[in-house]
C-alpha cells in the first residue's frame, strides 16, 4: 500500500470504503486527492462567510462535504459537517470557527502528497 494510504489510516480516515468506491484505483485516488486539496471550493466558501452569503456558503460546503465523504477523509469530513449543518437553518454561529479548523486539517492533509 502506498505511502499515502498509510498516512490516511493513521490519520483515522476510511482508506477502505473509499478506495472500494474508487474501485480500488490508487493512482485515481491520488489524483482526486490532490485535486480536492487544491479545490477553489476552500476559499470561495470563506469568502462567502466572510459576506455572510449563507446560502452560497452552504452550497460551497455542502460540495465539499460530499466530495470529503467518498474520499473517506474522516476528520475532514466532521468538521465540513460542523459547517454544514449551521448553514442549513441560516445560522452562522461557531461556523468560521470551524472553518478555519477544516482549513489548518486541510494543510495538515496536503503534506501526505
Amino acid at each position: 500500500m502506498k505511502e499515502l494510504f498509510v498516512k490516511l489510516k493513521e490519520a483515522e480516515c476510511d482508506v477502505e470504503g473509499a478506495l472500494a468506491r474508487f474501485l480500488d484505483d490508487e493512482e485515481l485516488y491520488e489524483q482526486f486527492y490532490g485535486e480536492l486539496l487544491n479545490d477553489e471550493a476552500f476559499g470561495k466558501l470563506g469568502l462567502a462567510l466572510e459576506e455572510r452569503r449563507i446560502s452560497d456558503a452552504f452550497e460551497y460546503a455542502h460540495t465539499l462535504k460530499g466530495i470529503i465523504g467518498n474520499m473517506g477523509l474522516t476528520p475532514l469530513f466532521e468538521t465540513v459537517c460542523d459547517i454544514v449543518e449551521p448553514l442549513r437553518i441560516g445560522s452562522l454561529d461557531g461556523v468560521m470557527v470551524k472553518y478555519y479548523e477544516l482549513l489548518k486539517q486541510k494543510e495538515y492533509f496536503s503534506q501526505f502528497i
